[in-house]
């Protein structure tokens, strides 16, 4: 079983972008579950949502305290070394950041994907929603889920021209990500 664990701030699409990646997941013939938590629920708040796939069925409900993998969708929770905490040893990490590298590797931390997912949402749908985005970006870092898998689990939160704009992004993000290996 493979576990992420997603930080974000209320109203960058933290617990949509969740759900989505799960149910690429189950397109693909595996195993997901996805829920959040809330600490004030209100635009701006922190957010954390939890995913797990597996090829058999998932029994577990708690939260991930040692994910294989953190998605960071908000630059300012990036700069925190506490995102990190619990990250399994050969963890990845993909960060919504405009900076082209950390400023120190954090422990546990193999695979890191870094893309200024901000200025892409902003350039393709006109606003700061960056879960889609880095949808492409965990496919791309990752290897776990395809891109085409990514792209079809859009249509369960968009259609016409939001949709087709969020397939463009989560393109973008997937083209757009600068990835990096522990030496």
């Amino acid at each position: 079983m493979k576990e992420i664990r997603f930080h974000g701030r209320g109203g960058q699409g933290v617990v949509m972008g969740a759900e989505m990646l799960a149910y690429a997941f189950v397109l693909e013939g595996k195993y997901a579950s996805s829920f959040p938590t809330f600490g004030a629920e209100r635009r701006g708040a922190p957010v954390a949502a939890f995913l797990r796939f597996d090829e058999k069925p998932i029994r577990e409900t708690h939260q991930i305290y040692e994910p294989d993998c953190i998605m960071v969708l908000d630059p300012f929770i990036g700069r925190s070394q506490a995102i990190f905490n619990g990250l399994k040893g050969d963890g990845v990490a993909v960060i919504n950041t405009p900076k082209q590298t950390l400023e120190s590797w954090p422990q546990g931390l193999n695979v890191l994907g870094l893309v200024d997912a901000t200025a892409l949402a902003l350039d393709e749908i006109g606003r700061a929603i960056v879960n889609t985005c880095m949808l492409g970006v965990i496919a791309k870092v990752t290897g776990w889920v395809t891109l085409e898998s990514v792209i079809s689990s859009l249509d369960m939160n968009f259609d016409g021209k939001l949709l087709k704009k969020n397939e463009n992004l989560v393109k973008r993000g997937y083209e757009s990500v600068t990835i990096s290996v522990k030496e």
